[in-house]
């Protein structure tokens, strides 16, 4: 199972980025995925994760700015980031538990500029 993020970029400080990420191999159960963020010099942090039934959990600093949502046919999870502020700037890891393990995606660094 791999799990491949796309999406990140430089946007300004209020600007907005849409966060993918795809799940392939053989897979026959997906518990959830989600979205986590390591900053420079912070520990990885829970962003946002949503599970089979399409409820997302959000971390506090998130919520009203970022959804994040899932395509259970298309095997997809997306983090739609809106008014960004430069503290949001790290990299963006995609995450799952699929068939009963935690996979990690490679990161997709998301830079906002003040």
């Amino acid at each position: 199972v791999q799990l491949q993020a796309s999406g990140g970029g430089l946007v300004q400080a209020g600007g907005s980025l849409r966060l993918s990420c795809i799940a392939s191999g053989r897979i026959f159960v997906i518990n959830y995925m989600g979205w986590y963020r390591q900053a420079p010099g912070k520990q990885r942090e829970l962003v946002a994760v949503t599970t089979n039934d399409g409820s997302t959990k959000y971390a506090d600093f998130v919520k009203g700015r970022f959804t994040g949502s899932r395509d259970n046919a298309k095997n997809t999870v997306d983090l739609q980031m809106n008014s960004l502020k430069p503290e949001d700037t790290a990299v963006y890891y995609c995450s799952g538990v699929i068939n009963e393990l935690p996979y990690w995606g490679q990161g997709t660094l998301v830079t906002v500029s003040s």
